[in-house]
Parts: structure tokens; C-alpha cells; sequence
């Protein structure tokens, strides 16, 4: 399991211009699998037995110059295209993507602004200050559990300002909704084809607008509202003076319930992983107002429960895009794991340089970080918002690690097995159950590895005292 470990962080080494911070990036990555709290990075110092005095040099890590954020991504797209056993549907790969809303109070914290949080959990408030970031996932695994290995996780709200001083591409300075489509081009640079799973946020015309300019190579499959409209085709134009009809009659969607139900459909589809009977009716119809784009419109009565999914793609079938759809819920199971497992979103990177947060700003107002006009400070704005994109870009390729772990493993070592749990897994394990084995077994795999460079690396950092200590109770 370390050798894999090592052959995974190994293809990271030419991100890095100095082999310094190729080491700490190494430590930092299996500090976040193997850490017991979330306490920042404190706790990778403790969890691993490094010495002391290199707290300071690891959070310079994340300020440093000698690597960056794209060459990373890239990285770690090639080792999961590499390494993970990916889902494809009809040769195509299946993205997932979502934006998770992080609270933050940091009043000195780039990116940090109200965000209205759309959710029926009631424990949540409905106004938060913190960070939007837009992720995109790929689905992995096999039939008994599919994972959403993420690829990279950015922020996308808060931060435009910021993205004109440093000559950022247009596409990072666009909406939310643009920039996820934006995203999901540059990963598919990577796989090839693809299919994007997007929740009922993202249909909108901007999206399908931007998913026009690409070459085809992407489709999206989404949910609609349930107070949608859309078009019938419009009927041939009729002879005489005139320009021909770009639309025909107007339906709205949720009333094909009641109105078209007996020409609705039965199958058995695969659902979160249970076999489910729906029902369900196809249409191709014309939407958006001036767009009017054809898309594949999949009315679904799941017992009680209404929805209305939506495919830019017109060759699949019902059936494939209420599975499809299906799979979206994967990448929330990511960011649980993500928050509660490997706390990766527990960065704590401020400057003084950066405008105090005035959580009293109207709508309209300009932005403060345009009164920045010192070019030392806008700098040390920029490098902290690259520590914060940094620590979660860690985060994410040690989420993913585990697991990858998870899918080649859970046959081979029993041991992953060892935890008591009043519902096991019955073929592979979670991604808590892998850390916690790391966790009890890392000084164990280190002294069973001495020749590895990830163990070098890390015995280098270490008090020797405290790595024997460890070593003989593992």
C-alpha cells in the first residue's frame, strides 16, 4: 500500500522546481490522510512525529513559488486517468459537478462574502459568510461502489478582483454557472469525451451557451425546475411574406403529469445502488427564451416523488439519463468525506493586506479590494489566496489517494476490514475506514519500507526519538 502511495506522489516531482518543496508537498499530502484532528497544521506535525521546528517552513509552503496550481491539477488528472478504474457510458467518461459553500469568519481572508445557502437542512442558516468553490469530480470504481474522485476544487465567487490583477483568463472572472463549464473543458483535455452531471442550479442559458462554443466533445445531463416551460418544434412555415416560427406551443412541463400520464413508460433502473421500477415519459422540446436549444426532456415519477431530468444530448435514452442523474449524489458524498474525513477546509490563511470584510455591504457597492493599489499588498493577497486554493488542492489529491486506496485494496488487505462497524461493507471500504488504518499502521508501513522515498522524506522530518517510539507500539 506505501509503494502505491509512493508511485502516486512520485508523478508530482516535476511540479516542483525545488526538491524542498516537493517534500513538503509530500508530507502535507499524507499528513491530511493520516491526521486525527482537524486542529490545522499542527495536527499533520503531531499525527506525524515531525520535528517542531518545521511549522514554519511547511506553512511557507503553501506561499512559495516553486510550483503551481495548474501544474498540479494536471498532474493529478493524468495519475487518476492512470491509476482509477473510471465509469464510461457509451466510451465516455462522467464528470460530476457542484459548488460547496465553506463558512469562513476571517475578516482579513480573501474571497470572504454573504452567500445565501439553499438548503432544507435546518441546522444551516440561510445568510453565511465564507467561500464558494466550484469542484469537479469524476465517478470511479465498479458496480458494487462508485466514488466521485475529485479533480479540483477552485474558488469562484469573491475573488474577480483579484483574478484581474493577476491576468487570470476570462473565464475565471465569469459566473459560477460559466466557469463549472469552463472547468469541465479543461478536465476533458485530459479523458476525452465526456458526460457532466450538473444539479437543476446549472440549466441555465449561459451554461448551454458556453457548451455550444466547445467541439462537441461534452454533454451535460441536469435536472429542471419544476416550474419550467419549454417548446414543441415549430410547425413548417407556411407560404407567404414573414420570417419562419422559431418556436411552436408553449407547455409547461409539470402539468405532462397529469395531462400526458397515460403515455407514460415503466422500467427498472439502477438508483443509489438498488434496482427501482419508474415511470417515466421522453420529449424532445425547444428551451430557453431566444435559445431555443432542443434538449431531451425526461419527465420521472418515482413513487411520490416528481422530477424533471434534462439531457443536452439527444442519443441517450430515458433510461440511461435517469441512471445517470442518479450518480450526481455522489459528489455530496465526496465533500462529507472531504469536511468530516481529511478537513479540507480547515485552512486558516489571512493577510493584513487585505480589506477588512464589511458584512454590512450593500448590493452594488464597489469592491473594496479595487481600492488596493499598492503593489506589495495586492501580492500578498495573491499569495494568500493561492495558500487557500493550495491547501484544498492538497486536500483533494489526498481524498482522492484514499480512495484509490479503497478500490485497489479492499480485496487484498483484510486488515481495512478491521474496524467494528454495525453496517460493514461487504466489498470495499469507505474512505474513514482507510484513514484510520494509515493512521495505525503508517510507522508500521514506514519501517517495512525504509528504501522508499516517501519514507526518506518523512524520516528526515521526523524526531528520531519520537519515529522509534512510534515505530515499535505500531
Amino acid at each position: 500500500m506505501l509503494k502505491f502511495i509512493n508511485e502516486i506522489l512520485s508523478a508530482f516531482r516535476a511540479c516542483f522546481s525545488r526538491a524542498a518543496a516537493f517534500e513538503w508537498f509530500v508530507v502535507i499530502v499524507v499528513g491530511l490522510m493520516v491526521r486525527a484532528d482537524h486542529l490545522g497544521v499542527t495536527s499533520i506535525v503531531r499525527d506525524l512525529a515531525l520535528n517542531p521546528r518545521h511549522y514554519e517552513s511547511m506553512l511557507h509552503f503553501f506561499r512559495s513559488s516553486a510550483w503551481s496550481l495548474e501544474s498540479l491539477r494536471l498532474a493529478w488528472q493524468r495519475v487518476v486517468h492512470r491509476f482509477a478504474p473510471l465509469l464510461r457510458v457509451r466510451g465516455r467518461v462522467v464528470f460530476v459537478g457542484d459548488g460547496v459553500k465553506q463558512a469562513k469568519e476571517g475578516r482579513h481572508m480573501p474571497g470572504v462574502k454573504k452567500l445565501h445557502q439553499e438548503s432544507e437542512n435546518v441546522a444551516k442558516g440561510e445568510y453565511i459568510f465564507g467561500h464558494l468553490f466550484g469542484a469537479i469530480g469524476i465517478l470511479a470504481g465498479t458496480r458494487h461502489k462508485w466514488f466521485c474522485l475529485p479533480l479540483f476544487l477552485n474558488l469562484q465567487d469573491g475573488v474577480k478582483a483579484i483574478f484581474k490583477w493577476t491576468g487570470e483568463p476570462e473565464e475565471r472572472q465569469g459566473s459560477h454557472v460559466v466557469q463549472m463549464i469552463e472547468q469541465a473543458f479543461v478536465a476533458a483535455r485530459t479523458f476525452g469525451e465526456a458526460l457532466l452531471l450538473l444539479d437543476r442550479y446549472f440549466l441555465s442559458i449561459p451554461a448551454l451557451q458556453r457548451l455550444a462554443e466547445g467541439d462537441g466533445s461534452m454533454h451535460i445531463v441536469t435536472k429542471a425546475k419544476m416550474n419550467a416551460v419549454a417548446y414543441e418544434k415549430p410547425a413548417p412555415k407556411k407560404p407567404g411574406r414573414g420570417r419562419p416560427p422559431k418556436r411552436g406551443k408553449m407547455l409547461k412541463l409539470a402539468e405532462l403529469f397529469q395531462t400526458r400520464a397515460a403515455d407514460f413508460q415503466t422500467a427498472a433502473v439502477t438508483l443509489y445502488g438498488k434496482e427501482e421500477t419508474v415511470s417515466f415519459l421522453s420529449l424532445d422540446l425547444l428551451w430557453g427564451l431566444g435559445l431555443y436549444q432542443e434538449l431531451r426532456f425526461v419527465l420521472v415519477r418515482h413513487g411520490d416523488r416528481l422530477a424533471i431530468l434534462v439531457s443536452t444530448d439527444l442519443s441517450l435514452t430515458a433510461a440511461e439519463i435517469v441512471e445517470l442523474y442518479g450518480y450526481r449524489f455522489k459528489i455530496e458524498c465526496t465533500f462529507r468525506e472531504m469536511k468530516q474525513v481529511i478537513g479540507a477546509f480547515g485552512y486558516r490563511f489571512w493577510s493584513t493586506s487585505m480589506p477588512k470584510v464589511n458584512r454590512f455591504r450593500r448590493k452594488g457597492e464597489s469592491d473594496p479590494l479595487e481600492q488596493v493599489t499598492s503593489e506589495s499588498d495586492r501580492q500578498r493577497i495573491r499569495l494568500t489566496l493561492q495558500a487557500i486554493e493550495g491547501f484544498v488542492m492538497c486536500s483533494v489529491i489526498a481524498t482522492g489517494i484514499v480512495q484509490l486506496i479503497a478500490l485497489r485494496f479492499s480485496g487484498q488487505t483484510p486488515a481495512l476490514f478491521f474496524r467494528y462497524l454495525r453496517t460493514p461493507s461487504k466489498s470495499i471500504v469507505s474512505e474513514a475506514t482507510v484513514t484510520a488504518y494509515l493512521r495505525k499502521s503508517i510507522f508500521r508501513l514506514f519501517a517495512q519500507n525504509p528504501q522508499l522515498s516517501i519514507t526518506k522524506i518523512i524520516r528526515s522530518k521526523q524526531n528520531s526519538s519520537d519515529f522509534d517510539a512510534n515505530s515499535m507500539a505500531s
